[in-house]
């Protein structure tokens, strides 16, 4: 399934932001603190305890211990707040939980800062899988609504906050024109398919060779795209169209490949470009289905998955 495949990849990702500690004690050396989640009742079905820790997984965690973000084991939280993560990610458009979350964390500022800087390594970083930016719009909305930071902390916030709101899952994706190596355009809302596939992408990136290869080596993409039922848009965003002409013998002759002119989509910030690659999964009204992802595997799971499908 796939969602155990997330939460094998969750354990190595808890693994790598945690680092390596030191196996070293000295008795004047005080132990990091721990936090331990909440416990389900045992005698609840494994979803009723999956939504039982979506609402009680926090319920030990003293929010008012500022001495605690001092002294924890930050290694041990941040696994700890990724299983949590990982856990209400089976309603990945659902943020109530997050939400709820960081109106306690809201308690001081060193709560907040501990509790952003714990969402910016698990729901913001591009290259976590677990990377969700329905769950990071209310991370920043907290640090906005709070009382606790100038306006110039502000700037920063305010941005990831305008750029998590582009695009959401459920809503129409933004709109584009694109230019082909023939000097002809097309936009985005006109690519007719059941379901579009953007794939944001620079020739000299190693990863969007990979998610390229790995695109094109999908059984079930490959047929989609076969019978018409799946287009693959790939984008160019930036301005060396020479590059662009060199690389483009590299895409499918079946996918659409442009660049945007311009720079147009970087400009008016259309899209989140601050990691590439990047999918997009759209539907055939253009409803973002996934968004920002590096991971084919979930846009295979998503179509699997789409109530929506015929």
């Amino acid at each position: 399934m796939y969602r155990t495949a997330l939460i094998l990849a969750l354990a190595l990702f808890a693994a790598s932001c945690g680092g390596r500690r030191s196996q070293q004690q000295t008795a004047c050396v005080p132990q990091p603190r721990v936090f331990l989640p909440a416990i389900a009742p045992v005698r609840l079905s494994p979803e009723e305890q999956r939504d039982y820790l979506r609402w009680h997984y926090w319920d030990r965690f003293d929010f008012a211990d500022t001495l605690f973000v001092r002294e924890a084991d930050t290694a041990q939280m941040v696994e700890a707040y990724a299983r949590w993560v990982a856990l209400i990610s089976d309603r990945p458009a659902d943020a109530a939980p997050m939400d709820s979350l960081m109106r306690r964390a809201s308690a001081s500022r060193p709560m907040l800062d501990y509790f952003t800087m714990l969402a910016e390594q698990v729901i913001h970083d591009p290259n976590s899988p677990l990377r969700n930016d329905e769950f990071y719009i209310p991370v920043m909305q907290a640090v906005l609504a709070s009382p606790y930071y100038d306006e110039y902390e502000r700037i920063g916030p305010a941005y990831d906050l305008a750029m998590a709101s582009q695009n959401r899952l459920g809503q129409r994706a933004n709109d584009f024109r694109y230019t082909l190596a023939s000097g002809a355009t097309g936009t985005l809302y006109g690519v007719k398919a059941e379901y579009v596939l953007l794939f944001i992408n620079n020739p000299g990136c190693p990863m969007c060779k990979q998610l390229r290869e790995q695109i094109g080596g999908s059984p079930m993409l490959s047929e989609m795209i076969e019978r018409g039922r799946l287009k693959v848009v790939a984008l160019y965003p930036d301005e060396d169209l020479a590059e662009w002409r060199e690389y483009r013998g590299h895409i499918p002759s079946s996918w659409i490949n442009g660049y945007d002119a311009g720079c147009v989509v970087r400009e008016k910030s259309l899209y989140d470009l601050h990691a590439i690659p990047a999918l997009y999964l759209l539907d055939r009204d253009k409803r973002v289905m996934v968004k920002d992802a590096v991971d084919v595997g979930l846009i295979e799971w998503a179509i699997d998955h789409d109530d929506r499908k015929n």
